[in-house]
């Protein structure tokens, strides 16, 4: 009926492992938990005791392989006829997490989003842009969702066919960070296929500090970059890219680079502070993407 894949990299999953086996287990379904550590540099030996479990296994990746080719491989290793594509740093808000899924399923069912939520309590002062991130981009309401059923959803607390996810797999071209969901979930609107929203959150306890998510978003930048040269994804399906390009337009790349060089170190103490500006943060990924040598196609 269900299996449930969970792509690790430097996360120890055995809390969530195991809230997610007691609540199949009571809810007496056929399924099993499949946790794959794309070749981790911590966790490993503490991961390991998932396989201890009915029903849960645990594998390494012999070399790192990306997020979207790791979850595809976990695809091809389920054997129910549904899967569910989880975080590893998430835990699901209530214990009636995967029955709210399992009564919605039927042969209706392609994909269904739960929505994700993050933790009220304020973090210490080094990990709060990244959960005051989360909160005001991230977490929206049904009604928010349903406007506009394919702009606000993440590809995991998402539980679909395993046939669609065959049929239309995660990209394997992208290795670095960044935007394998936003070209999986174009696939899905590009062929008509459904997806329908629940709340039915996960908690995204994401503890990674200012300094740590701001080079991560560099590297976003960088994959967006490179992935729009390559002509693998067009400037009008990211926010980002369609913004470069009415600057592109309006013949004003120059200018921004000018006020992003001009500003970068202020706009960056900001953003490491315990009050960081979003908006900061948006012209700091648009200066960012300015900035980057221009070729024919940027």
């Amino acid at each position: 009926m269900l299996s449930i894949l969970i792509p690790v990299y430097n996360y120890d999953v055995n809390a969530l492992v195991s809230e997610l086996k007691l609540q199949a287990d009571e809810l007496g379904i056929k399924y099993e938990i499949l946790a794959q550590d794309d070749n981790s540099q911590i966790f490993k030996s503490e991961n390991e005791k998932i396989n201890s479990l009915s029903n849960c296994h645990y594998q390494v990746n012999p070399k790192n392989i990306g997020r979207g080719k790791n979850i595809n491989l976990l695809c091809s290793k389920a054997n129910e006829d549904y899967v569910l594509i989880m975080e590893s740093d998430s835990f699901p808000e209530n214990k009636n997490y995967l029955k709210n899924y399992l009564t919605l399923i039927s042969n209706d069912t392609s994909i269904i989003f739960g929505g994700v939520k993050y933790p009220e309590t304020i973090p210490e002062k080094d990990k709060i842009l990244r959960w005051k991130y989360g909160h005001a981009r991230e977490t929206k309401s049904l009604k928010e969702r349903q406007k506009s059923n394919y702009s606000f959803v993440f590809t995991w607390n998402l539980l679909l066919r395993k046939e669609i996810l065959l049929q239309y797999p995660f990209p394997e071209f992208i290795r670095e960070y960044g935007y394998e969901d936003a070209i999986f979930i174009k696939s899905l609107r590009l062929n008509s296929v459904p997806i329908s929203h629940i709340e039915n959150h996960l908690i995204h306890n994401n503890n990674e500090n200012s300094i740590d998510f701001i080079q991560k978003t560099e590297r976003a930048v960088n994959t967006l970059y490179n992935l729009i040269n390559q002509q693998k994804i067009d400037f009008k399906d990211i926010k980002l890219s369609k913004v470069y390009l009415v600057l592109k337009k309006l013949h004003l790349i120059g200018l921004v680079k000018v006020i992003y060089n001009k500003t970068r170190q202020r706009i960056l103490t900001n953003l490491k502070s315990g009050n960081p500006n979003l908006y900061l943060l948006d012209f700091y990924k648009l200066g960012y993407l300015c900035s980057m040598t221009p070729t024919k196609n940027v």
